[in-house]
């Protein structure tokens, strides 16, 4: 399940660090800690802070009178039960934000297939940040097996923590093939642009560094792995605000509609 959690901005022109992942951590670990049975729950991954922006010297600046976060989960009771705790409330601060909750919109359930094209709409982490010294930082090329094998060992794992799925389950997931868009990698080189930055993570309250990647790409995977990536994250840290997807060429305005379960 994914909503879109819609608010109102109170003071525009303001800022968050271009970076700000760990900002919105920090925001859904408290939300957590205030709902019943949810505290230890990391099953859920959200988006940056979306609305429109100019780029400032204090990172991003928000212009737009509202600004949305993508929040998903497979469980809807946790999302209900993080929209609660999240109402409570009339303003947040987010960074030099403030922003008054004002709206959410579901999205409706797409068709997932065995390819499927996605876009990153929060920075793609292929190494955990507590793994061997270096390696979280390390490039590796979109363009190498590596690169897929490293998102196949993370998602099985995590997988495999879940009671959900059984052992049988995993006989049908060994397809698995991450599939770059050279084309959109060679412009994006080209235009001397990246798509590949390092970016903060906070573990136990220790700053470390992981190295995010954007850019489209085609899953070959089944339709389970598909699902369970679009509502939980790809990659490593998804609670952390790492490794959200789209669907990629897909309207956003005819794939949403109001919830209002949150109220009753």
């Amino acid at each position: 399940m994914r909503v879109r959690i819609i608010f109102n901005l109170n003071n525009k022109g303001g800022s968050v660090p271009f970076h700000h992942q760990f900002l919105l951590a920090d925001l859904f670990e408290t939300l957590k800690a205030g709902t019943e049975g949810y505290a230890e729950y990391n099953q859920y991954n959200f988006s940056g802070i979306k609305g429109q922006t100019k780029v400032g010297r204090n990172g991003l600046h928000y212009y737009s009178s509202k600004v949305t976060i993508v929040f998903a989960s497979p469980s809807k009771d946790f999302i209900d039960a993080i929209l609660r705790e999240l109402f409570k409330k009339k303003f947040y601060e987010m960074g030099y934000l403030n922003v008054t909750p004002e709206s959410v919109e579901i999205e409706k359930v797409p068709d997932l297939s065995e390819e499927q094209k996605y876009i990153c709409i929060s920075p793609l982490v292929i190494a955990q940040a507590d793994s061997q010294v270096g390696k979280s930082k390390q490039f590796v090329n979109p363009m190498d097996d590596m690169f897929s094998d490293y998102l196949y060992e993370s998602t099985l794992s995590r997988m495999e923590a879940l009671p959900e799925y059984q052992n049988e389950d995993f006989t049908r997931f060994s397809k698995f093939q991450v599939l770059a868009d050279k084309g959109y990698l060679d412009k994006i080189r080209a235009s001397e642009k990246k798509f590949s930055r390092v970016y903060p993570v906070y573990l136990s309250e220790e700053k470390a560094e992981v190295r995010g990647y954007t850019f489209p790409f085609t899953l070959y995977a089944d339709k389970t792995i598909q699902k369970f990536i679009f509502e939980t994250g790809f990659g490593e840290h998804s609670q952390k605000g790492f490794g959200m997807l789209d669907i990629a060429n897909a309207d956003p305005i005819d794939r949403v509609q109001p919830y209002k379960d949150y109220l009753d």
